[in-house]
């Protein structure tokens, strides 16, 4: 009895590619699949999985890179991979892969039910990055911060421009890699950084990627403590209501944009940077300079929010600008800003000022004399109704930029 049903294990893993050993007795690191070209993005991947005996083929000599892949395919192939003790049960083929995930803290049963139906189902990439990143020994109890960190460590790469497609499902060929990317860092290796995924992973965790894009501003002046700075932003304070409860705000996303980087993916974002001014006076005028090629040495940030409810316009500004402040670099050099010198930033506007919810912040030319501060507030008329929250408070470089 036990032999026929290994034999139908065998021919299970065989149909879907997962078998620990080469089909049809062909040795693992001689075969060539007719569907994976030279030069193919995960060919490097596929040929050490297959040598490892992570993986292999179709009988058929096919990979199959773009299929999709089961919870229980990834499983078992993470588990193969990292050498975790598998005991053979008397149930479905991929329970022993199971136990030993759960054994080695890879799965949770609060990632979802632990049932045939389950198991089955495609794998996201969201999913994917949890394990992977659990298999590498990161740890969050955020649920939308796996992403992140699996991004961050070189686990995942985007799909271009950006793109997580965490809810995508998982193809063989990113499965594959992935695992490649968990030994690497397992034995001690380094991998690529997609800076584009981590900071699209970023939004998704805490609705901003500052860390991400300007991490030599957004410091605590201790190395140590940088790696983990990202952790000090307060989600939860960016809605505000005021104090009698009849205005109500948020900020859904303080979004930061590289000018320098002209392929930065938010960039599509925002209006043409030809038709964008930065307000280089104090007054509500329409002049300004335009943000030529001279000032993309910069970053932008851009809030984008909403108000919920208005309730009093005697007491509360009746528009729906609603932004970030961000303070705490300064320059007293008002002359030369007055010249056109991008020394501090500067309210950005496209036709008059304060249409647009965004400020231009040089990379250099300011200073940091008091640390970093980003809040919002209610636009209360008078100052007895005036409520701030706190988002960010950091240390940011302790010195001069020139």
């Amino acid at each position: 009895m036990k032999s026929i049903k290994k034999t139908m294990l065998v021919l299970v893993l065989l149909a879907t590619g997962l078998a620990s050993f080469p089909a049809s007795g062909v040795r693992a690191d001689s075969v060539q699949f007719s569907d994976i070209p030279a030069n193919h993005w995960a060919k490097g991947g596929i040929d050490s999985a297959v040598k490892k005996g992570i993986v292999v083929g179709y009988p058929s000599g096919l990979f199959m890179p773009n299929a999709n892949v089961s919870r229980a395919e990834f499983i078992k192939m993470i588990v193969t991979a990292t050498g975790q003790t598998v005991e053979s049960t008397e149930g479905k083929w991929y329970e022993g892969y199971v136990n030993a995930a759960e054994q080695a803290k890879l799965y949770a049963t609060s990632d979802f039910t632990n049932s045939e139906l389950e198991w089955n189902a495609k794998i996201t990439r969201k999913e994917m990055a949890r394990i992977a990143a659990r298999a590498t020994g990161l740890e969050t109890k955020e649920d939308d911060k796996w992403m992140y960190l699996a991004a961050k460590t070189g686990l995942i790469s985007g799909l271009g421009s950006g793109k997580l497609g965490e809810k995508e499902n998982t193809t063989r060929a990113q499965a594959v890699v992935t695992v490649e990317r968990v030994l690497t860092v397992k034995g001690g290796g380094k991998l690529p950084i997609d800076k584009y995924a981590v900071g699209s992973a970023e939004l998704v965790w805490h609705k901003t990627n500052i860390f991400t894009v300007m991490p030599e501003i957004m410091t605590t002046g201790d190395p140590v403590k940088d790696l983990n700075a990202a952790d000090l932003w307060k989600e939860d304070r960016m809605k505000i209501t005021s104090k009698d409860g009849l205005y109500s705000a948020e900020l859904d996303e303080l979004l930061v944009i590289d000018l320098a980087d002209k392929n930065d993916p938010n960039l599509a974002q925002i209006p043409p940077l030809s038709t964008l001014k930065w307000k280089n006076t104090y007054d509500n005028s329409p002049d300004g300079i335009g943000i030529s090629e001279k000032y993309l040495n910069s970053y932008l940030l851009y809030s984008k929010s909403h108000v919920n409810f208005n309730n009093d316009t005697t007491r509360y500004s009746p528009t729906g600008y609603f932004e970030a402040t961000f303070s705490g670099l300064n320059n007293d050099d008002y002359n030369s800003f007055a010249k056109g010198n991008l020394n501090v930033q500067a309210l950005v506007f496209q036709k008059i000022p304060f249409d647009l919810p965004m400020i231009i912040l040089p990379k250099s030319g300011w200073v940091n004399d008091r640390g970093i501060i980003v809040t919002i507030r209610v636009p209360s008329y008078s100052g007895y109704y005036l409520l701030r929250n706190e988002i960010l408070k950091i240390a940011g470089p302790n010195r001069q930029r020139k």
